[in-house]
């Protein structure tokens, strides 16, 4: 007998810091995309999602939860996910669902062994079933030794001994090169497609007796943007978009950002750079194409909600700056994608989602039970068709800064006490704060952005922000 097959499986795709304008149905032309512009094709696409955090640690437990990272104090990758708060997969696990997962998890980083299969304690605690907890990239080049699955992986291939000595040589080297030089590993072999593999074939061969929730989680693109030959040599040559940047403009940014500037590097280097970035989200294209020919195969297509998004962006060169955990567009604007049963295809949604609303929505999709106090919000209601609107404004928070975004402007509130203000209808690339021009509009994103961090640290995010006309009123009256 079968237990709950009327259930609905949900595959949870995520990279790690893919910036949201690098996706072939974005309007990317310079990049190929196929499976994920398929995807977006048979459901829907958002334009407007955002992380509530730029940083892995932060974003990763904050979606486990559904809670603000402003409200758990989250500001780093030292924190680690607090075994007392509950998370969204134990919600399924405790639902008769098999909860699945491989790849990079970020919910403990300090702790550097994920064990031989990559099942080591804690990712039962957190509710996976089945979980190969993966090394992330950096993580798996620091040991000469095995130190999860992966680095086993490649140590019975006898590839582990060169991976270690390439990636020990990008740190040892502090040049631009070493940033986008060609991974050292045949292309099978490269963390991304094992990942890919690994998720294939745990859809090919899990029973068909309990539905399942697999978080399959990339660990590209992120830097080193070091893709395997045969996919970096399909972008060497191929004219990339320029990268944005005022002189005028950068001498405005605060002294933490302007710190953190790449003052040296070229044209020619950024160039380089965002090609092999481009041929490391192909490699994950490629392989989310294989995990959704194996659900294909299974004939468990039309009874799954398929999720792509990613935990943060990345500058890749914008602003002379890279990585992530910064306030600018690149670094919290990211992709989003949802199909699956009900969820009426090639629809393009611009409502504002924070990447912690997830939680709750593919508990909806499911029909599963969501706790009361999350601060994040479902949008079930807008996949279904039922609306339009969801949030009206989204806030991202950083150790240096929080941010507060409307569908045109953005006010960046840095710790320092600097302010920025953004038109990004006008000057999508941020290059002119307007904070001392638009003085009312920047003290009531001010407001609300100073109502939000109150309402999270004292856990009543998610009712504040369901009653924003009730906020709104708060505004009005403190402003007269």
């Amino acid at each position: 007998m079968k237990a709950s097959i009327d259930k609905p499986n949900v595959l949870f795709i995520m990279d790690d810091q893919h910036r949201f304008d690098y996706l072939g149905s974005m309007g990317a032309s310079f990049l190929k995309t196929p499976n994920l512009d398929r995807l977006a094709e048979k459901g829907v696409r958002f334009t407007n999602c955002f992380t509530n955090a730029p940083l892995c640690v932060p974003a990763r437990i904050a979606l486990a939860t559904g809670l603000q990272p402003a409200r758990l104090g989250l500001v780093d990758n030292s924190h680690v996910l607090d075994p007392q708060l509950p998370t969204l997969y134990q919600r399924f696990r405790d639902n008769d669902y098999r909860v699945h997962c491989v790849g990079k998890l970020d919910l403990n980083k300090s702790n550097h062994y994920n064990g031989r299969y990559g099942d080591r304690p804690d990712a039962y605690r957190w509710g996976f079933t089945h979980p190969e907890q993966c090394e992330g990239k950096a993580h798996a080049g620091s040991s000469r030794t095995p130190i999860g699955p992966y680095t086993n992986y490649l140590e019975k291939h006898n590839l582990l001994q060169s991976f270690y000595e390439d990636y020990r040589n990008r740190d040892k080297k502090k040049s631009y090169e070493n940033w986008y030089r060609d991974s050292a590993l045949p292309t099978e072999a490269f963390e991304d497609c094992y990942i890919g593999r690994r998720a294939a074939e745990w859809i090919e061969t899990v029973p068909d007796d309990y539905p399942w929730f697999s978080f399959v989680s990339f660990v590209g693109p992120h830097a080193p943007f070091d893709p395997p030959t045969q996919y970096a040599d399909r972008y060497r040559f191929e004219p990339m978009p320029p990268a944005a940047f005022d002189s005028a403009a950068e001498g405005s940014k605060p002294e933490w950002i302007r710190r953190r500037q790449e003052k040296n590097i070229t044209e020619e280097q950024i160039t380089a750079s965002r090609r092999q970035y481009c041929a490391a989200i192909e490699v994950i294209d490629d392989q989310i194409g294989l995990i959704l020919d194996a659900l294909k195969k299974r004939g468990m297509e039309d009874n799954t909600y398929i999720i792509f998004t990613s935990d943060h962006g990345e500058m890749l060169g914008d602003h002379l700056l890279y990585n992530k955990n910064l306030p600018y567009e690149p670094s919290i604007h990211i992709p989003l994608l949802a199909a699956g049963p009900g969820i009426q295809g090639g629809r393009v949604s611009d409502a504002l989602i924070e990447l912690i609303d997830l939680n709750p929505t593919v508990s909806d999709l499911a029909g599963l039970p969501t706790p009361e106090g999350l601060d994040a919000i479902s949008f079930s209601g807008l996949l279904k068709d039922e609306t339009n609107d969801h949030r009206s404004f989204i806030m991202s928070t950083g150790k240096q800064f929080q941010c507060l975004r409307d569908k045109q402007f953005k006010l960046i509130q840095h710790v320092s006490g600097l302010i920025e203000l953004y038109d990004l209808e006008n000057d999508t690339q941020e290059l002119c704060n307007l904070a001392s021009v638009h003085y009312e509009r920047t003290a009531e994103m001010a407001m609300r952005l100073e109502l939000r961090l109150q309402a999270a640290q004292s856990g009543q995010e998610g009712g504040e922000v369901k009653s924003e006309r009730e906020e709104t009123e708060h505004i009005i009256h403190h402003e007269r």
